[in-house]
């Protein structure tokens, strides 16, 4: 086992491939990926990235919230029969 190995060359990664994906998934933290020195990739554990992936959403989903309500406060609101009228529904 690696005992939580935050860097590591692409070379040595793939000489210790299972070495590296078991530090990440048990350590729920990532493996930085260097080549001359540079983090270039990243090996991180499934779960943790969907977690990351969902939370990255979350934070998506409210701040088109309140940008919403922000353009409401600014311009007002359309009434509905306004809009139907719009779309050629009414």
């Amino acid at each position: 086992m690696l005992c939580i190995m935050t860097d590591m060359s692409v070379s040595a990664a793939r000489s210790h491939l299972t070495d590296v994906i078991d530090d990440a998934r048990m350590h729920h933290a990532p493996v930085f990926l260097t080549r001359r020195g540079r983090r270039v990739a990243a090996v991180i554990g499934a779960e943790d990235l969907e977690r990351l992936t969902q939370a990255a959403e979350d934070l998506a989903d409210i701040e088109a919230v309140h940008a919403a309500r922000a353009e409401v406060a600014e311009h007002g609101t359309i009434p509905w029969d306004e809009v139907k009228a719009d779309l050629g529904l009414a």
